[in-house]
C-alpha cells in the first residue's frame, strides 16, 4: 500500500478500504473481512486498520455487530433527504435556523477537537484544504468529518451528518477558503480563544 509520508497512516488505510469496497462492489449490508484479514490484504498494521474502522463507524459508514462482524451501513442517499426536506424545510426562517444550528455544532466540534489536534492532524487538515481534486463542498465535508472524528463523540457526529445532508438540499455547504486556513492556523498557534470569534464572523443566513 503506497501512502504519502505526510499523511496520517489511518487516512491512507481509509483510502485503501474505500478502494477495496469499490473493487469488490460491496453494498450496504455486506460483511467486511476481519481486522486481521484486512491487515493482510491492505499490507497495513492491525492498529492502523482498527483506527480506520473506528473512524468509519464514527461517521456511520459501517456498523459492528457483536459476535457477527463488521458490515457496511445502509447509508441513506441524498434523494430521501430531499423528499423529507421538501416537507420540513419550508420557509426561509426554518432553513436559516438549520444553517445556524449546523454552524453552532461545527463550532463546538472545532473547539472540542482543539484538545486532541497534533502536528500530524494540522498537516492532514492542510492537505484537505489544498486538495484540488475536491469541490468546495467536498472539502468542507472532509474537513469537518476529520474534526468530528477527533472529538470522539459519535452522537455529535451523527447529528452533524444529518444536518449536513439536509443543508445540501438548500444551500452551499462550504465556507470561504480563508476560514479553514485560519482555523488550522489557530490550532497551530494554540490560540483557543479566537475559535469562537472565527465562527462568529460566518454568515448565519442562506447564501
Amino acid at each position: 500500500m503506497s501512502m504519502s509520508p505526510k499523511q496520517k497512516v489511518y487516512q491512507g488505510v481509509l483510502q485503501e478500504l474505500r478502494k477495496y469496497i469499490d473493487d469488490h462492489e460491496l453494498k450496504p449490508g455486506d460483511k467486511l473481512p476481519s481486522e486481521r484479514e484486512l491487515s493482510e490484504k491492505l499490507v497495513a498494521g492491525r492498529s492502523s486498520v482498527r483506527e480506520a474502522l473506528r473512524a468509519m463507524e464514527l461517521l456511520g459508514l459501517i456498523e459492528t455487530r457483536h459476535g457477527e462482524g463488521t458490515f457496511l451501513s445502509h447509508y441513506r442517499p441524498y434523494h430521501s433527504v430531499e423528499v423529507l426536506s421538501s416537507f420540513i424545510l419550508q420557509g426561509a426562517n426554518t432553513r436559516n435556523d438549520l444553517l445556524f444550528a449546523k454552524k453552532i455544532i461545527e463550532k463546538e466540534a472545532a473547539r472540542i477537537a482543539y484538545e486532541y489536534i497534533q502536528h500530524d492532524d494540522i498537516e492532514q487538515l492542510s492537505n484537505i484544504i489544498h486538495d484540488t481534486r475536491l469541490t468546495s463542498n467536498e472539502k468542507h465535508a472532509a474537513f469537518f468529518q476529520y474534526l468530528f472524528y477527533k472529538t470522539e463523540n459519535l452522537l455529535l457526529a451523527k447529528v452533524w451528518q444529518l444536518m449536513d445532508e439536509f443543508s445540501y438540499t438548500i444551500s452551499s455547504l462550504s465556507y470561504e477558503q480563508s476560514f479553514y486556513m485560519e482555523l488550522v492556523n489557530l490550532y497551530q498557534t494554540r490560540d483557543y480563544t479566537k475559535i469562537e470569534e472565527l465562527f462568529y464572523r460566518l454568515p448565519t443566513t442562506e447564501k
